[in-house]
């Protein structure tokens, strides 16, 4: 089993900044994509950034120059910058990963509200 523990959710103004972490622990033996997903209310999860292995990064239109995904393979740990935050950009930010050849594990999620 895989675990992945997110944090440094919380509230914020708009036009702020806040750093999510996600580290992952427990019987790891290959790690490839790392990335987030977001669900903000009433909406579909969507992807907000993912990562590769190698650095290759894809990030969805809405957050493009404005977050910032990056990942620590010694850690297995992915971390997504977020400035200039807008209300939209309030959810529940989920980090998730492909381990051990093919298997998908999730977090639990944290929030993140901006405030207008």
């Amino acid at each position: 089993q895989v675990q992945l523990v997110e944090s440094g959710g919380g509230l914020v103004q708009a036009g702020g900044s806040l750093r999510l972490s996600c580290a992952a622990s427990g019987n790891i033996f290959s790690v490839s994509d790392m990335g987030w997903y977001r669900r903000a209310p009433g909406k579909q999860r969507e992807l907000v950034a993912v990562i590769t292995r190698a650095g290759i990064i894809n990030y969805a239109d809405s957050v493009k120059g404005r977050f910032t995904i990056s990942r620590e393979n010694a850690k297995n740990t992915v971390y997504l910058q977020m400035n200039s935050l807008k209300p939209e950009d309030t959810a529940v930010y989920y980090c998730t990963g492909d381990f051990n050849y093919g298997y998908r594990y999730w977090g639990q999620g944290t929030q993140v509200t901006v405030s207008s």
